[in-house]
């Protein structure tokens, strides 16, 4: 229902705009729309300086892309944790509720050298490793250079770290699984072999096409 002022009355009239009656004829009052108006850009930054609040995601240094028209932003980078990263999921779409938030974060966990890995760190990581079908021997050693090897797959866009098993027993790595491309075997092969500490790789990769 809209409304006419007329002698200083506000008259409603059903089906009329919003009009005030002046003596020489009406001006239309023009509503305006509240919604909030956002590019993309914006939209990127206002959930970073949310991701920033968090000093280890402000140190991680994620990359925001956004699409305002259709509310989608996506999170990409590296973090060391699977924590991390919910965290910063969580982060912003706690932020943004009204966006849809796209995981693309990575997962490497911090190198760590060799005189500050210690037996907690090493059980935590053949935890993990069993986790997910691997196997290693007791010493320190294997698990560090467990974690490195997984870190570099994890870390590299030609090998995807969930088809490809690390062993490692004595400081011998062996590598299992099952890849699309020889490239990508071939790859696997090279970052265990040039990962510190590795005395031998038996690639056991199979490629299935």
């Amino acid at each position: 229902m809209r409304k006419l002022i007329i002698m200083g009355l506000l008259i409603a009239v059903p089906g009329l705009g919003a009009t005030a009656c002046n003596g020489r004829g009406t001006d239309r009052i023009k509503s305006t729309d509240s919604a909030e108006q956002v590019t993309g850009t914006e939209l990127a930054d206002n959930i970073k300086s949310k991701l920033d609040t968090d000093a280890q995601l402000n140190t991680a240094n994620l990359k925001i892309s956004a699409d305002a028209g259709q509310r989608v932003a996506t999170i990409s980078g590296t973090v060391e944790s699977e924590s991390l990263r919910s965290k910063a999921i969580d982060l912003a779409q706690s932020g943004r509720p009204d966006v849809k938030i796209l995981d693309q974060i990575d997962i490497a966990p911090t190198d760590v050298s060799r005189t500050d890995y210690e037996e907690q760190k090493a059980e935590e990581e053949w935890a993990k490793a069993k986790h997910l079908g691997e196997q290693g021997g007791s010493r320190l050693d294997d698990a560090w250079i467990h974690g490195k090897i997984v870190a570099k797959l994890v870390a590299t866009s030609k090998v995807s770290p969930r088809t490809v098993s690390v062993d490692v027993t004595n400081n011998v790595v062996t590598l299992r699984g099952t890849v699309p491309e020889v490239e990508q075997k071939s790859e696997a092969e090279r970052i265990a072999k040039e990962t510190s500490g590795v005395k031998r790789v038996d690639n056991e990769i199979q490629v299935s096409s």
